[in-house]
């Protein structure tokens, strides 16, 4: 009985992580690799005016690296360039550079037009959230305050909503990788996501296998978060008191991890694993594939998902981010690399 349960759980797990799937290829005519970004570029965030923010070099348990010993990095991308090249932004001093371990990240533009970058921050192996002010004439980071809180274990990805709170998810209940494996291998969903402000921090959803991405509609009202072992993305109603309720589930056929929400059009641009096996055995003979989606009408009862890009590891391995603005997409990977397109 103990070998079948074991068989039953094996088989499920495999099948959660899509282990058998290889993807067929969906080509752009006008891609290419942005130059200096060469270990990841987890996520990516974009301000209404065009300029992106990248996180680059996250070291993370389990996943492969091809800078384990360099720290992490911002970079900024000015969209309304015609051959928009990637910059490493300047952070002020007092904040530990050496131990940056940037993962997921959120913008947030204050009514007298301050913006404020969020981070999430995986210094020796814990989770903070890193608070920075952006100047754009300098293309410069003001960090302004460290976030701890025993309710932000194990944090993933952020959406902003103000310039001191946020909603964050965690993507894993336990830290010690032998209860991780364990907690993967019977697919637990003891995941959630947590509202913070300096006044209140409180678990606000639950029941998730992996809390990922995470990003709000255009007018505030739902909060998207995608499960990435559920390969699902998930409508909640933001309320007054900032609770979330559930609304409804949209089942994908691959693992969504960040999730970008165009501001003008309400589409959600997701950075997908096709095959989590390869992604998390990495394999350089045979590196895990790419692939974006695009979602339109998801609040309707027959939202739209287009496979926008698909790519089997040659050109660009472990996609984790896709963000858009204005005829232009930024794809960003775990470990690996960063494309720009022109649609």
């Amino acid at each position: 009985l103990c070998v079948c349960l074991v068989n039953s759980a094996l088989l499920s797990c495999r099948a959660k992580i899509h282990a058998s799937r290889e993807v067929d290829p969906v080509e752009l005519p006008d891609c290419w690799l942005i130059k200096g970004i060469e270990s990841g570029s987890e996520d990516i965030d974009i301000l209404p005016n065009g300029l992106a923010f990248i996180s680059s070099g996250l070291k993370y348990p389990g996943m492969h690296s091809f800078a384990p010993d360099k720290p992490g990095e911002l970079f900024l991308m000015d969209l309304n360039e015609d051959n928009p090249r990637a910059v490493e932004l300047r952070i002020s001093r007092g904040f530990d550079l050496a131990s940056f371990n940037p993962h997921g990240i959120s913008t947030y533009v204050d009514k007298d037009d301050s913006v404020y970058l969020f981070v999430v921050n995986h210094p020796h192996h814990k989770s903070t959230v890193e608070v920075f002010k952006f100047s754009e004439d300098d293309r410069s980071l003001l960090h302004l305050k460290t976030v701890r809180h025993d309710l932000l274990p194990s944090v993933n990805d952020i959406i902003a909503v103000g310039p001191d709170s946020f909603y964050a998810t965690n993507d894993r209940y336990f830290s010690d990788f032998p209860l991780l494996f364990l907690e993967r291998f019977l697919g637990l969903t003891w995941t959630n996501v947590i509202y913070y402000s300096p006044k209140e921090v409180k678990e606000v959803a639950d029941g998730f296998y992996s809390a990922n991405g995470i990003n709000i509609s255009p007018d505030g009202k739902y909060i998207y978060v995608a499960d990435v072992m559920d390969s699902s993305v998930h409508v909640l109603e933001k309320h007054s008191d900032w609770n979330l309720t559930r609304v409804k589930m949209l089942q994908l056929d691959t693992l969504p991890d960040n999730l970008f929400v165009d501001p003008h059009t309400g589409d959600i641009w997701t950075g997908c694993h096709p095959n989590g096996m390869k992604l998390i055995h990495y394999n350089p003979e045979d590196p895990p594939a790419s692939e974006v989606l695009r979602i339109q009408d998801i609040l309707s009862e027959q939202p739209t998902v287009t496979r926008v890009y698909a790519d089997s590891g040659s050109v660009l391995q472990g996609s984790s981010a896709a963000a858009h603005y204005e005829g232009r997409l930024l794809v960003g990977t775990v470990f690996h690399r960063a494309l720009y397109c022109e649609l």
